[in-house]
């Protein structure tokens, strides 16, 4: 709407309620994850054939960490789609830059424009996110500078699902987008009619900013309506992941309340988020690296995802700061499945440069990290006591056939590190590769599956690179299937070893509840189409 005075010269802006303005995410899976036939595949960034150091080929330059880098970083990057990377030559640029998933923010446009983006994205991994409760400034005209003692009032000019502005009272400060601007409540005329607020901290205010009172969580419904038509679009796009605030199926965690029902969420969840802006204007700023620390999902074995300001300068600025930089390796270096790009990509001026260097800070990180895994994760060199294993829901049946393959997941990625191997592994449901991408092996894990559906989700996890294959009717079959895919793509050289499990809840060339590992060499570094496996020997 356009912006007009209150009382003086005052301009008046909407607060939108939850049940008018949604947001959405969606989620892909470019070409460095190799998961799926299309067009980006034709494209993907080079591989180098050379068996070399990687920390040292990283030290050679940008360029060669680049092209490592779809090999070998095992965090995954996850952007946001706006209308400058919303058309397919920007998407690709994304993609070859290193984009693993893609988020479309339904706050900011129409079920027909993200049609139109997950069109270009059908052969990839797509997540849906819906916003939950939460209140957003509405339309205007165009943007108003604010600055330091001018009043506004802000009134709700369409019906919300909540209690209007009943959780607010003079005194209290109002931040915009987690405290880019911040305001002063001077007073409350009524629950559903206005709030007048001075602004202390100034900026420039924009259409459909978050608004957020520090220090309270709004009473508001968990699923608005917007959220039940949001779900209802995405499962007929065939949507893999939903994510909403408070109440989702990604923990989207952003508020004092989530914080305090914690754990009850993330055993309830598939996964969380931890979208720190928001968490950081409901909590003192001070308290945001600690819960950013403590909301980890890795003893759950769920993806865990950091979102927001991870490069905020890069939307108008070629360079990040060093504090971003630094951001982004404390976030590696805390085991995060993966690290999230908003307006950086959605709205910035150098979207691909900014996945760039997210992706190259991210793998020099986990390069620095490599050399030191055995000792570092648990202070020594002996193995974890078991109810660091088993997560804490299953402890009372330490022994129980679930349990049981949570111990083989760690024991196998122990052994694929002390071998210096990466895993193949094949799966139906998915249990596998998450479970072994929960104890973070050094290399990467090769998932296998038949399923695309288990393939794309498998696509957010940490190290995981999943791929689509026919199992054949012997395991031996299905390892020289795969082997010839990896050596085909880069992946696999002559002399490199690799470890291979059979093992899950889901038996497929054996009985249930029985596990496997090997260690193959790869004997010969290219295969020409349709030559035996020959010279792959077992040791």
């Amino acid at each position: 709407m356009r912006p007009r005075p209150a009382r003086a010269a005052a301009p008046r802006t909407r607060a939108t309620p939850p049940g008018v303005g949604g947001a959405g995410l969606a989620d892909t899976v470019p070409p460095t994850s190799y998961t799926a036939a299309s067009d980006v595949r034709s494209r993907p960034a080079a591989v180098p054939r050379q068996a070399a150091d990687p920390l040292e080929v990283l030290l050679q330059g940008q360029a060669q960490a680049q092209a490592v880098s779809s090999t070998l970083r095992k965090t995954k990057l996850v952007c946001t789609i706006g209308p400058p990377t919303a058309n397919r030559d920007a998407f690709f640029r994304l993609a070859e830059a290193g984009m693993n998933v893609c988020r479309l923010n339904m706050s900011h446009g129409t079920h027909e424009s993200h049609r139109a983006v997950m069109d270009l994205v059908r052969e990839y991994n797509t997540t849906g996110q819906g916003v939950g409760p939460e209140v957003r400034s509405g339309d205007l005209a165009e943007p108003i500078e604010m600055t330091p003692g001018q009043r506004y009032t802000f009134t709700i000019e369409e019906g919300a699902n909540g209690g209007g502005w009943a959780d607010v009272s003079p005194g209290d400060v109002l931040l915009v987008d987690g405290g880019i601007i911040s305001f002063k409540v001077v007073g409350v005329k009524g629950a559903d009619v206005e709030c007048e607020c001075e602004v202390v901290d100034p900026g420039v205010m924009q259409s459909r900013r978050h608004l957020n009172v520090r220090g309270k969580s709004a009473t508001l419904p968990a699923v608005t309506d917007k959220d039940w038509l949001d779900l209802k679009f995405g499962v007929e796009q065939g949507v893999d992941y939903y994510a909403l605030s408070f109440v989702q199926i990604l923990a989207k965690i952003e508020s004092a309340d989530s914080v305090k029902a914690l754990d009850d969420i993330l055993d309830a969840a598939d996964g969380a988020m931890v979208a720190r802006g928001d968490l950081g204007a409901e909590l003192p700023v001070e308290e945001v690296p600690y819960w950013q620390a403590k909301i980890g999902c890795r003893r759950r074995g769920k993806p865990v995802i950091v979102a927001t300001n991870m490069l905020e300068s890069m939307i108008n600025n070629p360079a990040p700061t060093r504090a971003e930089v630094s951001d982004i390796a404390i976030a590696v270096r805390e085991g995060a499945d993966a690290v999230m790009l908003s307006g950086e990509t959605a709205y910035g001026r150098f979207p691909a440069k900014t996945v760039q260097v997210q992706s190259t800070v991210a793998l020099r990180t986990e390069l620095s990290m490599m050399r030191y895994q055995g000792t570092r994760r648990y202070g020594s060199e002996e193995a974890p006591p078991i109810d660091w294993i088993v997560p804490p829901n299953r402890r009372p049946n330490a022994h129980s056939d679930a349990a049981l393959t949570e111990i083989f997941a760690y024991h196998a990625a122990t052994m694929a590190n002390t071998v210096h191997a990466p895993l193949l592994v094949f799966s139906r449901q998915g249990g596998m590769p998450s479970l072994l991408s929960h104890f973070r092996p050094d290399y990467p894990i090769f998932a296998f599956c038949d399923n695309h559906e288990v393939m794309r989700h498998l696509a957010l996890y940490h190290g995981v690179i999943p791929f689509h294959l026919e199992f054949p009717q012997s395991a031996d079959d299905a390892v020289d299937a795969a082997l010839r895919e990896l050596v085909a793509r880069g992946h696999l050289t002559k002399g490199r070893l690799v470890a291979i499990v059979q093992s899950g809840r889901v038996p497929i060339w054996r009985k249930r509840h029985t596990h496997a590992i090997q260690v193959r060499r790869v004997e010969k570094r290219h295969l020409a189409a349709g030559q035996e496996l020959d010279s792959i020997e077992e040791l």
